[in-house]
């Protein structure tokens, strides 16, 4: 057999990496051309699914093939997103998901996906804040009252969530531990059953989403106290911010991001990444967010990195210090 010279093998192995690059970069120029499946792992109408559908809707729009949502719901976002890790990274399969997506790690035993090393994040699309609410008959006109009311009466007091280990969840057990409450949580499958219990008076408080939340507030079948991001919601601008009301330390939001699986090409990341800041800044598409209490983000995928890492860390501690574990 005849050995080729070193020159030479540098030099195939060179036009060997630069046809790969031309190729990727081909498909990536020609991507999509065909149909883009979503994978939303929870069920229809939720807040992930409503998110994703109009994400979808504004992609096939734009460029031309159909993006399609598929739901595959189980086990608290798990068994989508396992399924969306499996997938060949050629951009064809598309991952919306919540913050659930750093925190099911910690919250359970097993998850089938590695939130770092099974994706490429995209971007964080968009964000919202939990609302704190309250039945109307409970006699507390701020958070202060609030606090001052569950402290007269340990163990009395319950607050409905989304579920356990949701944002809304997490940011009720921050309330509850740093102010030292004996509050009990109660938790439902879903925001739209967890606002239902606090309006029909079986649950007094709420830790929940602004979508179902605000046209109840609006219509005086609850009563909001609070939201809990830095600055006040668009969808309720009368209603002060957690450190307005003085609990700055009980800050926290849901938010939604686009992922795809690890290995997908930069150049379909950074396409997918473009398409979806330009279509939530679209007025039409910002005023159906706004309407459900969804703020636009569109962060670059370095940025969407940082954020997982970033909450990933903060609530797993909230989860040890309430001894949280999914079922």
């Amino acid at each position: 057999m005849t050995k080729l010279p070193r020159r030479k093998l540098l030099q195939l192995a060179t036009g060997a990496v630069a046809l790969t690059t031309v190729a990727r970069f081909a498909a990536a120029q020609a991507y999509p051309s065909r149909p883009v499946r979503v994978i939303v792992p929870f069920a229809p109408a939720g807040p992930t699914d409503v998110f994703a559908r109009l994400m979808a809707q504004k992609l096939s729009e734009h460029l031309g093939k159909q993006f399609f949502v598929e739901n595959i719901s189980g086990a608290g976002g798990n068994v989508g997103a396992g399924r969306a890790a499996q997938a060949a990274p050629d951009g064809y399969t598309i991952l919306v998901n919540g913050a659930n997506h750093v925190v099911n790690p910690t919250l359970y035993d097993h998850v089938p996906y590695d939130p770092f090393k099974d994706f490429e994040p995209v971007t964080i699309a968009v964000t919202a804040p939990a609302v704190l609410t309250i039945h109307p008959s409970v006699p507390a006109q701020t958070v202060k009252d609030l606090v001052t009311l569950i402290k007269a009466s340990p163990g009395k007091y319950s607050y409905a969530s989304p579920g356990t280990g949701t944002p809304p969840h997490l940011i009720g057990e921050l309330f509850h531990l740093s102010l030292g409450l004996d509050l009990v949580h109660v938790p439902f499958n879903g925001g739209g059953p967890a606002i239902g219990s606090v309006v029909a008076g079986h649950t007094p408080i709420s830790f929940g989403s602004m979508a179902p939340a605000v046209p109840l507030v609006k219509d005086g079948k609850l009563r909001a106290l609070a939201v809990t991001t830095k600055g006040r919601s668009p969808a309720l601008p009368n209603i002060p911010t957690m450190t307005e009301a003085g609990y700055p330390e009980v800050e926290g939001h849901s938010w939604f991001t686009v992922v795809v699986p690890a290995g997908t090409s930069k150049e379909i990341v950074s396409l997918l990444n473009r398409e979806i800041v330009n279509s939530i800044a679209q007025p039409d598409m910002k005023e159906r967010l706004a309407a459900i209490g969804y703020e636009p983000v569109g962060n670059t995928p370095d940025e969407c990195a940082e954020q997982f890492r970033t909450d990933a860390a903060k609530w797993t501690k909230v989860i040890r210090a309430a001894g949280i574990k999914a079922q």
